[in-house]
């Protein structure tokens, strides 16, 4: 059985404005250094839920994911912090959050200057990965790949799985999308194969390991209360997510054939020159 450990957040250090949900740098009684996603940020606990998920299952199948954790925010936390907006955040963040080991010293990842550092085969099963848990956001403008200690790390997975925001809308034909915006993928162009490693990343992610995944997302955010209620019980919330998912494994994974598509209509697709100045 998956576990993730719990800390508690003791002092607020840095926001990081990258990005929508306004994470933050945050150290912890015991844990160290992370950056915390917080429930009460605009996209609420449903991506604190795609976060889990998403790096969990990540890392069932090797792919580099800095080490997470639950971070309980206590009410006096932040009260000293002068901007009101992150005073709004962390006051409606109460409790349990997610955070991701902070790498200190990390840059973001680019494919001219640290191309060589992302082999093919790592790049082959993060396009199959990213189109199974349908993750928008590893583009050319926001790759969310950081290198540290000259390794790619993969980060903000927030905006994946984005069918639970809506589950009554969700049948057969959107659980089976083929995820065409995998063609805007980073790293497209150095993947290779990528019906080769079908196989092996479908059986990866068996019946077992799914469900020790979700095991690890307390009922705290799959029943945040603050964003409408779905489901009776956390249990309930958990088989949902186990009926997409497993469903999405099984196939018959339209998403595999529209990366490998996107992966040769861009290598067969015409250079275009800049006009030489005069």
């Amino acid at each position: 059985m998956l576990e993730l450990p719990t800390y508690t957040a003791t002092r607020y250090l840095q926001p990081l404005r990258e990005g929508g949900s306004l994470p933050a740098v945050v150290d912890t009684d015991g844990g160290g250094l992370f950056v915390v996603k917080f429930r009460g940020a605009g996209q609420g606990a449903k991506a604190l839920i795609a976060e889990l998920i998403a790096g969990m299952l990540a890392r069932a199948l090797g792919l580099p994911v800095p080490s997470l954790a639950l971070i309980e925010v206590p009410s006096p936390f932040g009260r000293s912090e002068p901007d009101p907006e992150i005073q709004d955040v962390l006051r409606a963040s109460h409790g349990i959050n997610v955070g991701l080991r902070y790498l200190d010293g990390a840059f973001n990842y680019d494919n001219t200057a640290a191309g060589e550092l992302v082999s093919a085969e790592l790049a082959t099963r993060l396009v199959w990965f990213d189109a199974y848990i349908t993750n928008p956001d590893r583009t050319h403008r926001n790759p969310n790949i950081l290198i540290w200690e000259r390794r790619p790390w993969l980060i903000d997975h927030g905006a994946a799985l984005y069918a639970h925001h809506d589950w009554e809308s969700v049948d057969a034909a959107r659980v089976q999308t083929p995820f065409h915006r995998i063609r805007e993928h980073v790293l497209l162009e150095r993947s290779a194969n990528i019906e080769a490693i079908d196989a092996d990343l479908t059986a990866a992610l068996s019946d077992e390991c799914i469900t020790n995944v979700l095991a690890t997302v307390p009922d705290t955010l799959l029943l945040d209360v603050t964003r409408g209620e779905e489901f009776a019980t956390g249990n309930d919330a958990r088989a949902r997510y186990w009926d997409y998912l497993t469903a999405r494994r099984d196939g018959p994974r339209a998403f595999v054939h529209e990366a490998a598509r996107a992966r040769i209509q861009l290598r067969d697709a015409p250079i275009h020159r800049l006009p030489a100045r005069r």
